[in-house]
């Protein structure tokens, strides 16, 4: 067979053999963890490849949420569940 056609068989393959591989690791360290992340309802951060737990405001502060509507709300987009009532002495 003629070299050309063999030495051109072979860099195809070598580079559809890198891609392949290429495509592995970004769906193992990228899209999988990042979907991961996101199924928990956690924060993806894609450059440094970081899942962070979301955190109220409100628990920085130490001030509470007036409209219980709104604390509701808050609490249900970063996934923790209604806060508990307060305890009666």
């Amino acid at each position: 067979m003629n070299p050309t056609i063999e030495r051109l068989k072979l860099i195809f393959l070598a580079v559809f053999a890198v891609l392949v591989v290429g495509v592995i690791v970004w769906t193992v360290g990228w899209a999988l963890p990042q979907k991961k992340c996101e199924s928990q309802r956690k924060w993806w951060d894609p450059g440094q490849r970081v899942c962070a737990q979301p955190v109220l405001i409100s628990d920085i502060t130490g001030r509470t949420i007036q409209d219980k509507q709104a604390e509701a709300e808050a609490r249900a987009a970063i996934g923790r569940p209604a806060a508990p009532a307060p305890k009666q002495p």
